[in-house]
């Protein structure tokens, strides 16, 4: 009876540790149900759309760009791959209702949690860039980290300026649409 109690205490601190050794998922935002399909080449792709919006407008004077959700999932997914402690990993970005919506996976320790931090995106009066403002940051249970807001507006203003780089020179935008899944930008050439 003693064995058969000692391997019973055996077995339940076996099983404790086990679950302690786990990680535990706490919740937060739920993922929404239509995933985003993206691959490495929607980087590549966005990087040839811009090229090709500034020599068409080169002609007109008038630059029109559309970028998906696909591609900037793809841009943030890369830009997050090459970080060594990136504060959030698995991105999708929705565009929608004339916000952008990025969700992501948060680990403090042994929680894990969803995040969802939703931007506007607008136009900074004196660059002619886009502007992100952080509208709210969810981040489930766990305690949005300090600065995240500084660093996650870095990160996608970086995205943009980035992606339009040397193409952008001479180049002003006038006016930032979100919705049904792309971000539609308009600007002219100086």
């Amino acid at each position: 009876m003693k064995t058969k109690t000692s391997h019973l205490t055996i077995f339940f601190t076996a099983l404790l540790l086990a679950s302690l050794a786990c990680s535990v998922f706490a919740g937060g935002p739920e993922y929404p149900a239509q995933t985003v399909p993206f691959s490495a080449d929607e980087v590549q792709t966005m990087q040839t759309q811009i090229e090709q919006a500034f020599i068409d407008g080169a002609e007109t004077g008038i630059v029109t760009l559309q970028i998906t959700e696909s591609q900037l999932t793809a841009y943030i997914t890369q830009k997050m791959q090459e970080q060594t402690d990136p504060p959030f990993t698995e991105p999708l970005i929705l565009l929608r209702d004339g916000q952008m919506q990025l969700y992501g996976k948060v680990e403090s320790g042994m929680i894990k949690a969803n995040i969802l931090i939703t931007m506007n995106v607008g136009i900074d009066e004196t660059s002619g860039l886009p502007k992100i403002e952080i509208v709210s940051a969810d981040f489930g249970p766990i305690p949005a980290p300090e600065g995240l807001n500084t660093a996650i507006s870095a990160m996608i203003d970086e995205a943009f300026t980035g992606s339009l780089g040397p193409v952008a020179i001479g180049f002003r935008l006038e006016s930032i649409t979100i919705a049904d899944g792309v971000m539609t930008l308009t600007g002219r050439t100086k």
